[in-house]
């Protein structure tokens, strides 16, 4: 899986993956100009985004209504050498069992950003250098 960013001017990002583009900006009172969602703001997405599909998905698979399922992430940065706290609501409709939802709970846990998040994190990083272009 790859993601590229390519700066467009102050802190706005072009963000390639695939086939998809996507902005990405810091807000205005951090000098940029508001015209995407920030790095951080993608992270709390991406973590939303894979629960509510995980649990989607395996709610299909037993034939369960998750009607109109709603995932809230929220969360600060940490300080250097603290943990990062995640807080994560998972909306599902009242008619679902106590057991159903204990399931889905546990499956939402699993998705593979969750995953990413709770696990140990290496990075592999190199600067390459290229002609400066406008």
């Amino acid at each position: 899986m790859k993601a590229i960013a390519t700066r467009k001017e102050g802190h706005q990002h072009s963000i390639t993956i695939r086939d998809h583009e996507l902005t990405v900006d810091e807000d205005a009172e951090l000098g940029g100009t508001n015209t995407g969602p920030t790095p951080l703001e993608l992270l709390a997405a991406s973590l939303a985004s894979c629960v509510a599909v995980t649990v989607e998905m395996y709610a299909d698979r037993k034939g369960w209504n998750v009607g109109k399922l709603e995932v809230e992430v929220d969360y600060a940065t940490a300080e250097r050498g603290t943990p990062t706290k995640f807080d994560v609501v998972l909306r599902l409709p009242s008619e679902l069992s106590d057991e159903q939802v204990e399931r889905l709970s546990i499956i939402a846990a699993k998705c593979p950003v969750h995953r990413t998040l709770d696990g140990e994190v290496m990075f592999d990083e190199r600067v390459e250098r290229t002609a400066l272009t406008s």
